[in-house]
Order: C-alpha cells, then structure tokens, then sequence
C-alpha cells in the first residue's frame, strides 16, 4: 500500500522580482508561495485547478492567515509544506509551513478556499472524485468533524 498523501512538501528558489529593495522577500508573495504548495498537493491526487474549472468547479480563497517568523532573501531555497487540515465539505482548508534550508521555520499559515459552482455562482459541496481520492487515505490525525 502507497504511503498516504497528506502533506505534501515542493521546494521553491526565491527569485528577485519577489523581494523588495533590502532583498527580502514581500510578504504579500507568501500567498503565492501557499497557492503553489495546494496546487502541487492537488495534483499528488491527480486533480489539477484547470480539470476542476473546466468541470464549473472554481475554488476562491475566503480566508488567508499568515504569521511571519523569520525573512526569506533572495536566492534563499525554501521549503513549503502543505497540510490538508480536516476532509473537505463545501470548503477546503489548508495549513502551510516555510521552513528555509537549515529547517527554521520561516512562516505559519492558513487558507480556507470554497468550491463554488460557477453555474450558479454559489458554493457547492466538494466534488465526488476527490472525496473519493481522499478516502483512501488515513485522517487519523485529523480534526475531522463527526
């Protein structure tokens, strides 16, 4: 049996354009950097954002938080690990982790995203294919709702 794919880790280089004039990295590029650790951890389950749109699934972010630890800098190799926090309803929340390359944590954060029918333009409940992708795996560690 595979291991499980809860957490999911990509490693990112910081590039220049997301620094300021001290060389250290915007805050504002830290939602860029959680957005590509769920996309990653979305496509471990072989489910991208693009085959989600095209079946009239979009998923907004309604909720960002953010806490800063330690500065990334230019050039810097940071890891961004991304947690799914409990299995999805109509919304899917995510806790990350950016840790630079000696292990410190650099940033805690969180995102809550809904899956909004565009059809209706209302949320909508998770779709069938990922829950059923998620079952298969151990949530254990979860706080998942009875």
């Amino acid at each position: 049996m595979s291991k499980p794919i809860i957490t999911d880790e990509i490693e990112l280089r910081v590039r220049y354009a997301e620094t300021d004039q001290m060389g250290i990295v915007y805050y504002g590029n830290y939602a860029q950097y959680f957005e590509v650790g769920r996309v990653e951890w979305l496509r471990k389950f072989g489910i991208s954002y693009k085959s989600m749109e095209e079946q009239g699934v979009l998923l907004p972010v309604v909720s960002l938080n953010v806490k800063f630890k330690k500065s990334a800098r230019y050039d810097d190799v940071v890891k961004v690990k991304t947690q799914l926090v409990k299995m999805p309803s109509a919304t899917i929340e995510f806790d990350y982790e950016i840790t630079n390359e000696a292990g410190e944590i650099l940033t805690l954060g969180n995102t809550v995203l809904v899956f909004m029918d565009v059809s209706k333009n209302r949320p909508t409940r998770c779709p069938k294919y990922l829950l059923d992708k998620l079952q298969d795996y151990s949530f254990k560690n979860f706080n998942s709702t009875p």
